[in-house]
């Protein structure tokens, strides 16, 4: 009786090719795709994970995932939980770095910035504009640790990747242990260390 159970059971788990038509029921269940358009987006190559550095939240990063609203949504205040569209050059920058550092992991810093997280870093002493990029939607901070490492890229070293991508906004580099990222914005093209 036990291997007739057996028997039944593992008839039950047929192997399909991904490729192949299989009913949506059984593929919703399997957590396979069930239409050839979902088979291209899961055939897309993982570039990079997405890490919210407050929230330990992970998202996948490759060509076309996260979509714009999901970027938002992971750089939203991280006091308030206001959000603000993003500039899409900034997922594209990250995307094209994730290129030059596959498999790496894009710890998220900061994102947007609402004017009364703003105001309280600037009260606590911390070096932020008063009409910062970050409350626009136009600056990310971040690093990237790549998968064998403990310690993330050099900022000053992603300053030049950056810079060679020929991103034309603001870079800046923090060096400190406390603050080891790189800052990019689409605002006027300049540059500095904090």
């Amino acid at each position: 009786m036990v291997a007739a159970m057996v028997a039944a059971l593992a008839a039950s788990f047929v192997t399909t090719p991904l490729g192949a038509d299989v009913s949506d029921a059984w593929a919703a269940k399997s957590g396979l795709p069930s239409k050839k358009a979902d088979v291209a987006a899961v055939d897309a190559p993982l570039l990079s994970t997405l890490v919210q550095t407050h929230t330990d939240e992970r998202v996948p990063l490759d060509d076309h995932s996260p979509t714009a609203d999901r970027f938002s949504s992971l750089l939203a205040d991280r006091v308030t939980g206001e959000r603000i569209a993003f500039d899409p050059r900034l997922l594209e920058l990250l995307r094209a770095l994730a290129r030059k550092h596959p498999g790496a992991r894009f710890e998220l810093v900061s994102g947007f910035r609402s004017p009364k997280l703003n105001e309280m870093m600037r009260k606590k002493g911390r070096h932020v504009a008063s009409h910062s990029q970050h409350s626009l939607g136009h600056a990310v901070d971040f690093r990237i640790v790549p998968f064998d490492a403990e310690r993330g890229v050099h900022p000053r070293v992603l300053e030049k990747e950056i810079r060679d991508l020929g991103w034309g906004g603001g870079v800046g580099t923090y060096l400190l242990p406390s603050d080891w990222f790189v800052h990019a914005d689409v605002g006027r093209k300049r540059r500095w260390g904090g």
